[in-house]
This record gives C-alpha cells, sequence and structure tokens, in this order.
C-alpha cells in the first residue's frame, strides 16, 4: 500500500512603519517578503508632510515610506502649494487630512493629486489616523495598536508576520495553528534546507509523521496500521504484534470467543442461498501454529503475512484456549492445546490468527469459508485471480453488510441476502463510529490491494457480479474456471 508525501511552505510578510504623511501604501504578497523601514518625525513642518504625501501618492504600490526619495520634487510640489496659501495665515503642523479638495483651491493643484489624496483610515478600528506612528501592510494603514494577531488578539510588533485568509498572525501563533505536527512525536514536522515541510500520511487514516519514523522502529498496529504515539499504549501480543486499545476492544482472543461470529458468517451465505452443509471446525491460532499448518497444507498464499487458511489435510493443530489478554487490559499467559483435524470431506479446518477485531476477523474468515464452499461443492482447481478473487468479493460483501446493517438492501446481492444480513447483524447491537471506520479501511484495503490474485482478480470479481448477479457468476466460474467478460 502507498504513503502519501505532502510538501507544506507558509507565507512570509514584513511590516513597514511610519509616522503620518500622506496616503497609504505597502502591498504584501503571500510568497514573497518586502523591506522594511521607519520614517519621519513629528517635528516636520507642513510643506514637507503635503510634500510627502503627494510624492508617495506616485510611487508603486509595495514600496515602503521613503521620505528622501525624490525630494528634489518634493521641495518643488510644497513651495508651489506654500505659494496657493500665501493669502491666508501660515499653517504649520496640520494634518494631511486637512488639505483636501474642499479647502485648497483646485486651479492650483494637479488634478491627478485630488483623484488620489483623501483620509487615512485605520482597518482595524475604521477611524481616522491622526499625527504619529503608523504602520502600512496588508494594502491598508493602520494604529500600531490596532494591527492585532488574529489568534492571541495582541499586536504584531514584530518585524515579520504571517497571513493566512486574509488575517495576520505572529509567527508563532502562526505555527501552533498552522504549521503541521507530527501524529506520532507530537513535534512540528520539521523543514528542510529549503524551508519547506514534508510529511508522510496514511493513505486512508491520514495520519502525518515525520518521514524519519518510517525508519527508526516505530510500531503500527497490526490492524488499523497506524503508527504507534508516543503517549499511547499499544498492546503486545506473544508474537510481537502490537494492537492500539482502539482495535483491541473488539479484539477476538480465543477460539470459543469466535463462536458467534462463525455461526453469523455462516447464516450470512445461507442469505445467499449458499449454505454450507458440512460442520468445518474454526480454530484461532497463533501465528506460528498458522505457518507451520500452511507449510503441512503445502499451500501457496499471496500477501505478505498468513492472516487465515482453509486446511484440507489431516494434522495437528495447536489452537488457543485462552487469550493472552486479562482484566483491565492486563497481559497473562495464554493458554493453548492440541487439536486434532480429521479428514471427513474436503475441508479439514478454517484456521485465523488470533487478536484482530471483529470485523477483520470477520472478513478473513468469510475469505476461508469461500474457499470451503468451493471445494465442498466440487469447483475446479481454479487460478489464484479467480479463486482468491471470488473469495474477497465474499469478504467485502460482508464487511459491507456489517457496516450498512438496517440501511436498506445491498445492489450486488439478493433480497434474500439483505434480509439475512440485516437481521443477523442487528442481533450485535450498535457499532462505535471507529468500528465503523475500521470497517471502511478493511473494505479499503481489499479494494485498492495491487496484487495480481487478491486485487486484480477482486476487482475482476466485482465487475461480474455487478454485471451478471452473484448466483450467475457462480455458476460460470463452475462451468469455465474463469469470471464471465
Amino acid at each position: 500500500m502507498g504513503w502519501l508525501s505532502k510538501i507544506f511552505k507558509g507565507p512570509v510578510n514584513r511590516v513597514s512603519r511610519g509616522h503620518y504623511n500622506g496616503n497609504s501604501h505597502e502591498g504584501y504578497s503571500a510568497q514573497h517578503t518586502k523591506s522594511y523601514g521607519v520614517h519621519g518625525n513629528e517635528d516636520e513642518d507642513m510643506d514637507h508632510a503635503i510634500a510627502l504625501s503627494l510624492s508617495e501618492e506616485d510611487q508603486r504600490k509595495g514600496k515602503t515610506i521613503d521620505i528622501g526619495h525624490n525630494l528634489a520634487e518634493d521641495e518643488q510640489l510644497a513651495r508651489a502649494l506654500q505659494e496657493s496659501m500665501n493669502d491666508g495665515p501660515p499653517r504649520q503642523h496640520i494634518p494631511v487630512e486637512d488639505v483636501n479638495s474642499e479647502s485648497t483651491p483646485a486651479s492650483i493643484l494637479p488634478s491627478n493629486i485630488f483623484r488620489t489624496s483623501g483620509l487615512r483610515v485605520c482597518a482595524g478600528c475604521r477611524s481616522p489616523i491622526g499625527r504619529g506612528r503608523f504602520l502600512s501592510c496588508m494594502d491598508s494603514v493602520w494604529h500600531p495598536e490596532c494591527f492585532r494577531c488574529y489568534a492571541c488578539d495582541r499586536p504584531i510588533s514584530e518585524y515579520e508576520f504571517a497571513v493566512h485568509e486574509n488575517h495576520a498572525y505572529h509567527r508563532p501563533c502562526y505555527k501552533e495553528r498552522f504549521h503541521p505536527k507530527c501524529d506520532v512525536c507530537s513535534s512540528f514536522i520539521p523543514t528542510d534546507k529549503n524551508g519547506l515541510i514534508e510529511y508522510r500520511a496514511h493513505p486512508f487514516w491520514m495520519q502525518k509523521y515525520c518521514p524519519s519514523h518510517e525508519n527508526d522502529g516505530t510500531p503500527r498496529c497490526c490492524s488499523c496500521e497506524r503508527m504507534e504515539p508516543k503517549d499511547s499504549q499499544y498492546i503486545t501480543l506473544d508474537d510481537g504484534r502490537r494492537l492500539c486499545l482502539e482495535c483491541l476492544h473488539t479484539a477476538i482472543m480465543e477460539t470459543n470467543e469466535c463462536q458467534p461470529l462463525y455461526i453469523d458468517i455462516q447464516e450470512f451465505y445461507e442469505g445467499m442461498n449458499m449454505k454450507v452443509e458440512q460442520q468445518v471446525p474454526l480454530l484461532l491460532v497463533e501465528r506460528q501454529a498458522l505457518n507451520e499448518a500452511m507449510e503441512a497444507e503445502k499451500s501457496v498464499h499471496h500477501l505478505p503475512e498468513t492472516r487465515g487458511l482453509c486446511l484440507s489435510e489431516e494434522q495437528i493443530v495447536r489452537t488457543i484456549l485462552k487469550g493472552p489478554i486479562g482484566p483491565g487490559n492486563r497481559i497473562i499467559d495464554m493458554v493453548t492445546g492440541p487439536y486434532k483435524l480429521i479428514r471427513r470431506c474436503e475441508v479439514t479446518a478454517i484456521l485465523i490468527l488470533y487478536g484482530l477485531p471483529r470485523l477483520l476477523t470477520g472478513s478473513i474468515l468469510a475469505h476461508e469459508m469461500m474457499h470451503a464452499y468451493l471445494r465442498l461443492k466440487g469447483y475446479r482447481t481454479l487460478s489464484p485471480e479467480v479463486e482468491e478473487g471470488i473469495c474477497q468479493v465474499l469478504a467485502h460483501l460482508w464487511l459491507e453488510s456489517e457496516i450498512t446493517s438496517g440501511s436498506g438492501s445491498m445492489s450486488t446481492t439478493s433480497d434474500a441476502s439483505s434480509s439475512s444480513s440485516t437481521s443477523s447483524s442487528s442481533k450485535k447491537g450498535a457499532k462505535t463510529e471507529f468500528e465503523k471506520r475500521l470497517g471502511e479501511f478493511f473494505k479499503y484495503q481489499i479494494e485498492t490491494d495491487s496484487s495480481v490474485a487478491y486485487g486484480d482478480g477482486f476487482r475482476a470479481g466485482m465487475r461480474a457480479i455487478e454485471r451478471y448477479g452473484l448466483r450467475s457468476t457462480l455458476d460460470h466460474i463452475k462451468m469455465t474456471g474463469s469470471f464471465p467478460c
């Protein structure tokens, strides 16, 4: 199963500061930084303030305030404007917003100045900016105390800040809220030398984690495949497998516990007119016992790990009589015992690995039960793609019936099958949201399997029964050994 790799990069912005002298400027880009400067003096006279205001209007948006820029042109404009006011008393230290198109004759100011001049209004409090310091950023001007972090609501006084959805943040606040944290070690996922954040994500659960955890021995749950967070408690089974507490909640640990599930799946098969008359023993076993049985059977499986097996040979198998988990999730001694398999028909037993959640155990059992059905009903020797494929179809159908229990009939089975699966599922009580999600994950594993036998075979089988129905597909397999096209 493939894993996803994500790359993330956050924006960095810089603020331009100044004293009140003219119109707002200073744009910003989410991916670029800008220069920074502090200019101005509260003792500037009227002429200099107006000159700066006029010169700023002609500056390209996105530059910082710079009083020394084009000073000669500023002085010429200032002299021209001062001459126009010689008839009245001199006005000094008057805010620029008081000099507008209504108080100044239009004839002495260039027409383009009147179209761009106006009051400076703080983007935070919406009141005019008087004399004194101001900030110019995010295409607006602000009182210093009004430019606040959207997360902590404290003023932003730092040189750089971050922007998300048109809201400004302190860089630490932005990192805390938006920088991805590792779901395993709970630390911020580190950046590389280029400032990019690269992390791994489970394709179904989307659990994010540092790439280093793939090689540092961090264990995964043997059922749901999620990596073990450092503050979580995972159970270690006798064969070294790790099991998260959520999967442990419904895990089946011993053979006797599995019998009600076995009856449910028998009813599921009967509901699809696929009754298995012979009583086939079902045994829960350890990994070592499962591998030994597979070798004695000379069976070839196409998965990295065998979790179920349909036997046809006589042999002695050690089955689990008492599981390894006691009250309070305490690890206790597991009790096993020998079980002699006697060949009375084409199938001697079904073995399933212990310690798996009910839905995973059930899907494996539904798969192995289909192997038993094919042998007991006299189907010819089939190719791995056809046999494993149709067995995966039955596992998928059973999971679907469990997840959608009580929500209506399934399109791929008969009405009798839907009725049977609904009635049997209703006996088991409501499932938790995690258990439903876990069932979806097991379906997802079947659907996305990349192997030829289990993956391609399943998809070919599903196409066949969606087109012809399950009964017709099985008849065609029995006659030809292949899926109908």
